[in-house]
């Protein structure tokens, strides 16, 4: 994608993964929704949640947008579109990990964070929409 193929991407959606770094332990993520504003993206979040806290003390983040189409338009392979790979296509994809030298990350969670969903499906939903700060919970 070049610049304004990204800008457009970005246009087109409205939720990504929020990445901050979190002042103990490794880096969090969490989805969120977003609004353009210029060139800006908008997040809404309460002061006491632990996205707002960790920006205050560094405002470096990352955003991975979203795409809301499925199958996800930046798919590499059929696995990911949960379509069969058929045996002639094995070979391939083994020279092809081989070749890009891949390597499998093991994460071992320790904690995750409680914040109980709330959605919207209509604008009535509004109405009874109610948030929470999250919790870091023992794995």
């Amino acid at each position: 994608m070049d610049q304004l193929e990204r800008r457009e991407f970005v246009r087109k959606h409205r939720t990504c993964i929020f990445g901050y770094n979190r002042r103990n332990d490794g880096p969090a993520m969490t989805v969120v929704y977003y609004v353009l504003d210029g060139d800006d993206l908008l997040i809404s979040t309460m002061a006491a949640r632990a996205k707002a806290l960790a920006v205050r003390r560094n405002p470096k983040v990352s955003l991975c947008i979203l795409d809301e189409q499925w199958p996800l338009t930046y798919r590499v392979i059929d696995l990911m579109a949960e379509k069969d790979v058929t045996s002639a296509k094995l070979p391939e994809i083994e020279r092809m990990a081989r070749e890009e030298n891949r390597v499998v990350i093991r994460v071992r969670p320790y904690a995750t964070f409680a914040t109980p969903p709330r959605h919207v499906y209509q604008a009535q939903d509004i109405d009874t929409l109610t948030h929470f700060t999250s919790n870091s919970q023992p794995w």
